[in-house]
């Protein structure tokens, strides 16, 4: 992270988000071009499940292909114009480390909390959206533990710090997770449905669709309630509970063939498809938000070009 924050100094940007239970920093990449004007600010966190290897995968993925591309492709060029976007390539480093140095699937957090039997908190079930109340366990030893409170994971907390002082700018939240092959809206609570729930899903058909036309992979879109299996204090629907209009969980590969240990030579296919879906999410956001800027843009150039001519022309006939 620190050498592309050096790489592209113009874009780029290092920024501590907060630090783990065992004290270690959380950074984020904010990328987006400079500027003193408030701008619309992209979401995406990764590796909150420490077993997930993927999904820190991808974070260095989209991250590689926007800063490859933004010069190159108008079109990137703009979102870095208009938007932020704030990268968070791995929350749970703690977990995420321990996977890799001692038991490959780790899930949790590895918080200690004095008269538990056993240690770490489900960092997806601690945001305080329908706390504990579906799908998360008060059993510290279970792998969906919900924490002794909402909020009570540093981690967790240090995001939720984060997006409540932005909120009014974050238009977009993805958190990506594995595996599943879904696009998950909110909410995970059965009782619960997305006021915008029809412009969710209708978006997340269209990027299931893009992923598919990628390598062909099938994924299905729904909130978790419906095509999944119920669950509250997840990051997704806690977002939305802050008004941040579109928000998703992204499960990328597989279905359960290779489940959490999903082969090196599937990395970069997965990433690919992947990114096909969250930059036609990018772009529908992005048209949401800024076309009719880029119009009025457009046709004051039109008009201001129109008059200077026109000047012109009156000019050399006196």
């Amino acid at each position: 992270m620190m050498e592309v924050a050096l790489r592209h100094p113009d874009v780029v940007q290092l920024d501590l988000l907060g630090q783990t239970y065992e004290k270690k920093n959380i950074l984020y990449l904010k990328i987006g071009n400079r500027s003193e004007q408030p701008k619309k600010i992209i979401w995406m966190d990764c590796g909150i499940h420490a077993r997930e290897w993927i999904s820190p995968a991808f974070c260095q993925w989209f991250v590689k292909e926007i800063l490859q591309t933004y010069k190159s492709d108008a079109k990137v060029g703009r979102y870095l114009q208009d938007m932020d976007f704030y990268i968070v390539p791995v929350l749970n480093i703690d977990g995420y480390i321990y996977s890799w140095q001692t038991n490959r699937l780790w899930r949790k957090s590895r918080s200690i909390y004095p008269g538990n039997a056993c240690l770490g908190t489900d960092l997806n079930r601690n945001f305080n959206s329908t706390w504990c109340s579906v799908g998360a366990s008060r059993d510290p030893c279970s792998e969906t533990y919900c924490g002794p409170l909402a909020e009570s994971e540093s981690e967790v907390k240090a995001v939720a710090d984060l997006v409540r002082s932005r909120k009014a700018d974050i238009v977009c939240f993805f958190t990506i997770h594995s595996y599943g092959q879904l696009i998950l809206m909110p909410y995970g609570h059965p009782d619960k449905n997305a006021s915008n729930f029809k412009e969710l899903l209708d978006l997340g058909l269209q990027a299931a669709e893009a992923i598919k036309k990628k390598h062909g992979t099938a994924y299905r879109v729904g909130p978790p309630s419906s095509i999944l299996y119920n669950n509250s204090g997840s990051s997704r629907d806690w977002a939305r509970d802050m008004g941040i209009p579109f928000s998703y969980t992204l499960e990328l590969r597989d279905n359960g063939t290779h489940g959490f240990l999903l082969p090196e030579e599937q990395i970069e296919a997965t990433c690919q498809e992947a990114q096909a879906g969250v930059m036609l999410i990018v772009e529908s956001v992005h048209a949401k938000y800024f076309s009719g800027a880029t119009a009025l843009a457009s046709l004051w150039h039109h008009i201001t070009a129109s008059y200077v001519a026109g000047w012109a022309l009156t000019r050399g006939n006196l």
